[in-house]
C-alpha cells in the first residue's frame, strides 16, 4: 500500500461533465486517485496519511497541451540548428520541458522535433516534465512546411541535427518509408505537413501539400501498428485532403471554412487549435530575427484564428488545445485557454486542454479527469477558471502541481 495523500475543501472541477462542487476531497494513493468525495467527508483510511487543505482553490485535472515543440528552443526554429550544437539544444530542451511542467501542464503531445529519448528522460524519473507523446520527425515535402533550406541555398535537406528538422520524402513510397522510419523510432505518432506554414522559408499558408496518396501512405503505416496521424494544415482544401488519407487529428485549420469544419465534424477527427502562437509571434516575432515574408504569414493567421475555430465550435467539431509556442514564447503557454474562451465556454475551454486531449492522446482511461483509477495528475489553482481563464497565467496562482501522485509544487 502506497502513501495516502487527502486534498480537502476543493472547490473541484473534476471535467468529467458533472457540476463543479465546493468542499470536496480526493484521496490519492500512490500514482493513482483512489476516491473522490463530493461531499467532502472521508472516512477512515489506514497507513500513512498527508491531508492538505486547498480552502479558497480550485481543484481540477492537470492541464494538457496537444502540440508543442519542446525541442523549439530559440524563438526563430528556422534558424536554431544553425546556431547551436546539438548537446545545448538537448540541454535546452530539457528546461523547456521542465517549464511546461511547472505551468500546471502534466501531459503533452509534441508535434515534431522530440525523440523517445526526452519521453524516456521524463518517465524514468531523470527530470522533471509532463507525461510526453513524441512524434520525432516530421514528414515534409520537397519545399513543403519542413523543408528548412532557404529560398537561396542549394543544398540537400538539413537532417543533421536534433531539434526542429524534418524528414523530407516525396511520393507514396518515400513517404511510406519515412514514416516507417519514425516508427522504428518508437514514436507516439507521425506528423506530416499537408499544407504551407508561417515559419518554414520558402512555402505559402494557403497551399496544399502532399497528395491524398502520400498522406495515406503515412496513415496505413501508423494504423498498421495501432498509431495515428496528426496533419498540420490550414485551408479547407488542405484539410480535406488529410481527412480523405484518414488523418485523425487536424493542427492549427485558422483558414477553415465552414465545408472543412463540416468535413472534420463528419469524419470524427480532431482540431486542434493552437492561437496563441501567433499572436506571440506577431508580437515578438522580430526580436528574434523572423523575417518580414514569415512574419507576414504568421499575421494571415493570426487574424483568421477566431473565424476558423468559430466554424469549427458551430460545426460540432471535436476540438482540443495546443500552444505550438517557440522559445521564450514558450511563456505564454496558459494563454491559449483565455483566447479559445472568444469562441468558447470557460468549461469547454477546460475540457478542450483536459479530457478531449486525453481523447486524441488515446488516454482517456488514464488522464483528463478527477476519477478514482486515474492518474493523480492534479493542479490547484488561486480563484475560479470558469470565471476567469486568467488565472492559469499567473505562476503564482498554481498553488499545487501533482503528476501521478507526485507533488511537483506545493504553495500551501
Amino acid at each position: 500500500m502506497g502513501a495516502i495523500t487527502v486534498l480537502t475543501d476543493a472547490f473541484l472541477i473534476d471535467c468529467t461533465g458533472k457540476e463543479p462542487v465546493d468542499g470536496a476531497a480526493v484521496v490519492i494513493e500512490g500514482e493513482r486517485i483512489k476516491d473522490v468525495i463530493r461531499s467532502g467527508k472521508v472516512g477512515p483510511l489506514k497507513g500513512r496519511v498527508e491531508t492538505l487543505s486547498l480552502k479558497g482553490r480550485t481543484l481540477m485535472p492537470g492541464l494538457t497541451d496537444a502540440h508543442v515543440h519542446v525541442c523549439a528552443v530559440e524563438g526563430n526554429i528556422s534558424e536554431q540548428h544553425r546556431n547551436n550544437p546539438p548537446s545545448l539544444i538537448a540541454a535546452k530542451t530539457l528546461r523547456r520541458i521542465e517549464q511546461a511542467l511547472m505551468q500546471g501542464f502534466t501531459t503533452v503531445r509534441d508535434a515534431g522535433g522530440a525523440d523517445y529519448g526526452f519521453r524516456e528522460a521524463v518517465a524514468s524519473g531523470l527530470f522533471p516534465g509532463p507525461r510526453m507523446l513524441v512524434s520525432g520527425n516530421t514528414l515534409s515535402q520537397t519545399g513543403g512546411h519542413g523543408d528548412r533550406r532557404r529560398r537561396s541555398e542549394w543544398i540537400e535537406p538539413v537532417e543533421c541535427c536534433l531539434g526542429m528538422v524534418h524528414a523530407i520524402a516525396d511520393g507514396p513510397d518515400e513517404v511510406r518509408k519515412a514514416a516507417r522510419e519514425q516508427l522504428r523510432h518508437d514514436v507516439d505518432q507521425i506528423k506530416i505537413m499537408a499544407s504551407g506554414g508561417a515559419m518554414s522559408p520558402s512555402d505559402e499558408l494557403d497551399t496544399t501539400q502532399y497528395t491524398v496518396e502520400e498522406m495515406r501512405a503515412a496513415v496505413e503505416e501508423a494504423r498498421a501498428v495501432g498509431k495515428y496521424v496528426l496533419a498540420h494544415a490550414y485551408s479547407g482544401a488542405a484539410i480535406r485532403n488529410a481527412l480523405a488519407a484518414g488523418v485523425r487529428s487536424i493542427e492549427h485549420g485558422n483558414l477553415l471554412d465552414e465545408a472543412g469544419a463540416r468535413e472534420i465534424q463528419k469524419a470524427g477527427a480532431y482540431l486542434v487549435p493552437t492561437m496563441v502562437t501567433y499572436e506571440a509571434i506577431w508580437r515578438e516575432g522580430k526580436g528574434y530575427g523572423i523575417g518580414e515574408h514569415q512574419l507576414t504569414k504568421i499575421n494571415m493567421a493570426r487574424e483568421k484564428s477566431v473565424e476558423g475555430l468559430t466554424h469549427a465550435y458551430r460545426a460540432g467539431c471535436k476540438i482540443g488545445s495546443g500552444s505550438d509556442l517557440l522559445g521564450d514564447m514558450q511563456a505564454h503557454r496558459a494563454t491559449e485557454l483565455e483566447l479559445k474562451g472568444q469562441v468558447m465556454t470557460p468549461m469547454e475551454v477546460l475540457l478542450s486542454a483536459t479530457r478531449v486531449n486525453a481523447e486524441i492522446f488515446r488516454m482517456e482511461r488514464e488522464i483528463g479527469s478527477v476519477e478514482p483509477g486515474k492518474y493523480a495528475d492534479l493542479i490547484a489553482v488561486k480563484g475560479n477558471p470558469l470565471t476567469n481563464l486568467r488565472v492559469f497565467q499567473n505562476a503564482e496562482n498554481l498553488h499545487l502541481i501533482m503528476k501521478g501522485g507526485h507533488l511537483y509544487k506545493r504553495a500551501l
